[in-house]
């Protein structure tokens, strides 16, 4: 799958993924009246919301970018209707052709971390038939138990052709609390780093791993040792725009042949028209502001590393 991704990143000459993590506050009014006067002020209503809003800024850029992040706790928040919003907005990437990178974050003990694997890159098997629940194209993935939660998902990967991104030094303010720790000598972070390597072998495509990892755009520094340290991992970059990262602190990511990472944007996207750059497009062509700022974001990156 890593193979799919990388020749949709060359394609469209762009290494980056738009996050599609909507928030009732992004939605615009006009899109709210319309859901809630069709199902009320209700869970439904928010899930219509949202879907509509994602199906928008889905048609208006579709054409520049390979992949998105939906993040499914967006969903989750607003229980089974938001589930089937999730749903919906992964099947309709992939209509427009889109890869989907499921941010779902799970990770457990083996027999759950296997039913977590199934519900989103695999398949289970329902009397003689079999379905792809979620059917998401990777999904990221939390080490903290081990191997006992990675194995199941490189072996469903390996069957179906599927990726992962395992979270390795994240973006938020408090990673550093477990993620920074000396041990042994090093950072945390680098232990896992070196877990990655491991599990990777076992799922290579080409060059690079199906097995990715996750690194934060506000760890520069950081990003540029650990590419280092997993030469054939694709790295899953969160933290541009909104949470501070730019062009210029990327390029460390990125291996020497132009690969190698590909870069998140979500509020900076979804809500550019909240934002001050962007105003202009006014409320009501917020999907026009989303197409614009991933225009701006693509020149960023591709400017930093000529």
């Amino acid at each position: 799958m890593i193979k799919k991704l990388i020749e949709k990143i060359q394609k469209t000459d762009a290494p980056i993924v738009v996050g599609l993590d909507p928030n009732l506050s992004f939605v615009p009014k006009a899109l709210l009246d319309r859901a809630f006067e069709e199902h009320g002020e209700t869970l439904e209503g928010a899930a219509e919301a949202i879907w509509q809003f994602n199906k928008a800024i889905v048609d208006t850029t579709f054409d520049l970018i390979p992949a998105v992040k939906p993040q499914i706790a967006m969903y989750e928040q607003f229980g089974v209707p938001g589930l089937v919003a999730y749903k919906k907005t992964v099947d309709y990437c992939h209509e427009k052709g889109l890869l989907v990178i499921g941010d779902v974050k799970r990770g457990d003990i083996g027999s759950t971390s296997a039913s977590y694997a199934k519900a989103h890159i695999g398949k289970i098997k329902v009397g003689s038939k079999e379905y792809e629940p979620f059917a998401e194209d990777f999904c990221t993935v939390n080490p903290y138990l081990g191997s006992d939660g990675i194995d199941p998902f490189v072996e469903v990967c390996n069957e179906n052709d599927r990726g992962i991104f395992i979270l390795v030094k994240t973006s938020n303010p408090s990673s550093g609390e477990f993620q920074d720790r000396i041990i042994d000598g090093k950072p945390l972070y680098e232990h896992v780093a070196d877990k990655v390597n491991e599990w990777g072998v076992s799922s290579m495509d080409g060059d690079y791993s199906n097995v990715g990892c996750v690194v934060g755009a506000t760890y520069p520094e950081m990003g540029a040792a650990l590419r280092k340290l997993m030469p054939h991992a694709y790295i899953l970059v969160p933290g541009y725009g909104a949470q501070g990262g730019k062009g210029k602190d990327l390029v460390n990511f990125f291996n020497k042949d132009g690969l190698g990472a590909i870069v998140n944007s979500s509020r900076g996207i979804i809500a550019a028209y909240k934002n001050e750059q962007y105003a202009s497009f006014g409320e009501e062509n917020f999907a026009d502001a989303s197409r614009k700022a991933v225009e701006d974001m693509i020149k960023d990156i591709r400017e930093a590393l000529v």
